[in-house]
């Protein structure tokens, strides 16, 4: 057992900590030079390395090279500039006790009181395609072994690990001292950022195998459908305090993955701070327009569309039509719901927007126009995707005790000549092209889904029944009139041929559904009686 388990009497109070020697080495050099000048203005000797040591003193400050310190060069590249005694028994010595005082003097090594490191940029080198030889040189080790020695001693060393804890740290220099309580927070900071750097480090290595240096090649996707790491690590910064969660009585916040380009990332433009609710509505609608590649807008309500469409062919203005005949499904539903676009939303679209009460409007970019008619309205939340916007190829979901995780359910490869014609006629051009439209939207609608659909839009949606029965009424109560001649799409095989059999008493036209069922010839002769043309497309999309 060592001595500081054994006797914590020993520990000399030490709260207020002066800062008279700084150890900075950093990536990012964002603010450097401020603190710089804020640091040597109240004394502080600056030991530095490398680069940061350069732009300091020409800045003409003072600095002491780490090198002077340590007795020895910089070398093999920079790989080794910290790794040594006089560097790490500065940061790690325990002053409240004190003998490791007394082991510093006889060994002529002075302390450390504040450490200012940011690690080599492996994430943002992964992110830029870089071959693996660079992004492994990427992989920092002196600095973090810099940060959590510092981090561990934080009853002597203050640790700072982002630019944005500068001021701070300036203001408690100038104060007289770090606080105990300063220092437990920047060390809790300084862990986390290691642990999502190490879990950066980890993710990149566990999914492809390392090319040796000699032939360097690029990295492939992070994942591989299909295969899954011993660990799961969720890295996440906090972006964001909301208002409150699903509901007021609940607290919430928003929290943004590193190189994440989805909704968590988009900028808003204009409009009330976005709420919990409103993201996960936002998500949903984006997920819902982007599997389409024609112009398309998705209209979601309680994450559940009340309204998708592409653009005709022949549209003067793609978008403001996609979003016309989206709104046009169900504008009853549509009060108070989120929009998104696959596409810029323009003037014509913005003035039909306008007129109806919308909680978010989410777009790759807004016209000029748009954004000025839309700002009117004061509460209405704009918001653009980031430009390398990319839906996650993996799902991660919490349960009580867990996680779950899925490959995502995308539309990548759609091939509609893979479905099976297995009642009626084959359809004709137009007809096809409505299921497949009708296919690819019903993926957005939660289970049971059937989505009835004409000329490239929805015109009734069936979400969220515990029986596909009562999902088919819904579709169709919803659709009217419009149900006649529509064409129907279902996320999973009909059970029974009931449900089918709501449909077509409605006049649909045609179906596609998965098949699958052990009543399948119940479902098909149902069909083949009504003259309806049905396929099976092999393919099931629930979505919980």
């Amino acid at each position: 057992m060592s001595v500081h388990a054994a006797d914590p009497s020993l520990y000399r109070d030490r709260d207020l900590v002066p800062v008279r020697r700084a150890l900075i080495s950093v990536s990012d050099k964002s603010g450097l030079l401020e603190l710089a000048g804020a640091l040597a203005d109240a004394g502080v000797e600056i030991v530095s390395t490398g680069s940061t040591a350069q732009t300091i003193r020409d800045a003409g400050y003072a600095v002491t090279d780490v090198s002077s310190v340590t007795g020895f060069p910089e070398s093999l590249d920079g790989r080794v500039k910290t790794l040594h005694p006089s560097v790490h028994a500065g940061l790690l010595a325990d002053l409240r006790l004190e003998w490791h005082e007394q082991q510093l003097a006889d060994l002529g090594i002075e302390p450390f009181e504040l450490v200012v490191v940011n690690l080599y940029p492996f994430v943002e080198t992964v992110a830029s395609g870089a071959d693996t030889a660079t992004v492994v040189e990427n992989v920092d080790i002196g600095g973090p072994a810099m940060v959590r020695a510092s981090a561990k001693n934080h009853p002597n060393v203050a640790i700072v690990v982002s630019p944005s804890s500068y001021a701070e740290v300036v203001e408690a220099v100038r104060a007289g001292g770090t606080t105990l309580e300063l220092r437990k927070r920047l060390a809790a900071q300084a862990f986390a950022h290691t642990a999502a750097y190490d879990t950066a480090v980890a993710g990149y290595f566990a999914s492809d195998v390392v090319a040796d240096a000699a032939a360097p090649t690029t990295r492939g996707d992070i994942e591989t459908p299909g295969s899954f790491d011993e660990h799961l690590t969720v890295d996440a910064d906090l972006a964001a305090t909301l208002r409150y969660g699903e509901n007021a009585h609940q607290a919430a916040a928003l929290y943004t993955s590193a190189g994440g380009t989805g909704i968590a990332q988009a900028a808003q433009l204009h409009g009330k701070e976005m709420s919990y609710n409103n993201y996960v509505d936002a998500d949903a609608a984006v997920r819902a327009a982007y599997d389409f590649a024609e112009p398309a807008v998705a209209i979601i309500k309680h994450a559940n569309p009340c309204g998708i469409a592409i653009a005709p062919a022949d549209a003067a203005d793609p978008i403001a039509a996609a979003h016309a005949a989206a709104h046009a499904c169900d504008p009853l539903s549509a009060f108070g719901g989120v929009i998104a676009a696959n596409r810029p939303v323009t003037k014509q679209m913005a003035e039909t927007v306008a007129d109806i009460f919308t909680e978010v409007v989410v777009a790759p970019a807004f016209d000029p126009e748009a954004i000025e008619i839309l700002s009117r309205k004061k509460n209405i939340r704009l918001l653009t995707l980031p430009t390398d916007f990319a839906l996650a190829p993996r799902e991660v979901k919490q349960i009580s005790g867990g996680f779950l995780v899925q490959d995502a359910d995308r539309f990548t490869a759609f091939d509609q000549s893979t479905w099976t014609l297995v009642a009626g006629e084959p359809a004709d051009e137009q007809t096809l092209a409505d299921l497949a439209f009708a296919w690819k939207a019903s993926r957005a609608v939660k289970s049971n889904a059937i989505l009835l659909a004409n000329q490239g839009a929805s015109v009734g949606v069936g979400m969220g029944q515990v029986n596909r029965v009562d999902s088919c009424h819904l579709a169709v109560d919803r659709a009217g009139e419009r149900a006649t001649g529509s064409v129907a799409a279902s996320d999973a095989f009909f059970p029974f041929a009931d449900g089918l059999q709501v449909l077509l008493d409605a006049g649909v036209r045609a179906v596609a559904q998965p098949g699958g069922s052990v009543r399948d010839d119940e479902v098909i002769a149902a069909a083949t009686a009504a003259g309806v043309t049905m396929y099976f497309t092999g393919e099931r999309h629930f979505f919980h």
